[in-house]
């Protein structure tokens, strides 16, 4: 005997039905929000997945008709009719002539996540392989690259949304972008199934998980840590190049360090013109400015770690095999966070390891 998802909701306070539970209904309530992006007949969509995704809906049990969920609903029928057809294209529901609609295929247990960078580095496919490591085959995994751009943001999410049971974000975008541009597309996402990476959002009304960093915080911490390798530098320069859409929180971070501990300091753009000078400790954010740093202090015969200190950002093999001291997250450790999160549903906030690698260019 089959089921309709009517005699569901009566069991199971279904949101299909009349009794719209608290548990049920909130998902719902977005179908009708004027202000949601979200199509309707793709909030349609959504909903039928995602009940066959937890089991609320099994191979077998009979969707309402079109003519049902559109009374319910206040739904044109055109609006019911395209659900089901992408419904039925997708292979979640079939058609019987005379009888209805039904539903095809069973619980599919993998979790459907969209990981959507700023960009491709090689850092972000630490992040990337790890997290595809770690969630092994519990989940299908789609990637997405938005290039700082919130216009390009919102196209990937408006194409994308329903689809997926968790969007991972790394919301880095241009510094000199209006926040309500991006802010906006991020609010679309349904807070259960938002993830930010790298940074968080607090103008969310709703926090989401997110494994962050605070970068002010985070530098100034590591230079405090280092103290005592950086007592014999009178002058620290960060080079810092501004279209390089990093966050502005790093120059922060760094300048406060100099302002407590009583350094003489510059931001520099690059170091290509720039004359490096004894009792300096230099801090390169991209690598092109190490490698120019390195040149002119062998030009130069001086000494890394007597002469000038250098430090760079984010660990690599090839600063280790040069002995070059960095300031680091953890991007491995990150992917492995975001997928054991995600894998035992938890929906919670982790601040991602930052630190220093002491080596002789200090």
């Amino acid at each position: 005997m089959t089921t309709t998802i009517a005699s569901i909701s009566r069991r199971r306070g279904h949101h299909f039905g009349i009794d719209h539970s608290q548990s049920a209904a909130a998902l719902y309530q977005l179908q009708f929000n004027p202000s949601d992006k979200m199509p309707k007949y793709k909030q349609i969509v959504h909903s039928v997945i995602k009940d066959i995704e937890r089991g609320v809906l099994q191979k077998g049990d009979q969707l309402p008709s079109i003519s049902e969920l559109s009374i319910e609903y206040l739904l044109a029928r055109d609006t019911v009719e395209k659900a089901y057809r992408e419904l039925r294209a997708r292979g979640y529901i079939t058609s019987v002539q005379g009888k209805g609609y039904y539903i095809q295929s069973n619980h599919d247990k993998k979790l459907k996540v969209l990981l959507i960078f700023n960009k491709l580095s090689s850092y972000k496919k630490i992040i990337y392989y790890s997290f595809l490591k770690t969630l092994g085959d519990k989940a299908t995994v789609d990637l997405e690259i938005h290039h700082y751009s919130a216009g390009r943001f919102q196209e990937i999410i408006d194409k994308n949304l329903g689809k997926y049971n968790y969007y991972i974000v790394m919301p880095h975008f241009t510094e000199d972008l209006d926040k309500a541009d991006y802010l906006q597309t991020l609010k679309s996402i349904p807070a259960n199934e938002l993830v930010l990476l790298d940074r968080e959002i607090p103008e969310l009304p709703q926090q989401p998980l997110s494994i962050y960093q605070r970068f002010d915080k985070d530098i100034f911490e590591a230079l405090e840590n280092a103290t005592d390798l950086l007592s014999k530098y009178q002058r620290m320069v960060l080079i810092f190049p501004s279209d390089g859409n990093y966050p502005l929180e790093i120059v922060r971070g760094f300048r406060n360090f100099c302002i407590n501990y009583h350094k003489e300091f510059e931001v520099r753009e690059n170091s290509d013109e720039s004359v490096i000078e004894t009792g300096t400790a230099y801090i390169a954010v991209e690598e092109n400015d190490l490698a120019e740093l390195i040149k002119k202090a062998r030009h130069g015969q001086l000494t890394l770690g007597n002469d000038i200190g250098v430090i760079s950002f984010n660990e690599t093999a090839l600063k280790e095999l040069l002995d070059i001291t960095v300031i680091t997250t953890d991007f491995e450790l990150m992917g492995q966070t975001a997928a054991t999160l995600l894998i035992n549903n938890q929906r919670v906030k982790v601040k991602n390891p930052f630190y220093m690698i002491r080596r002789g260019s200090l």
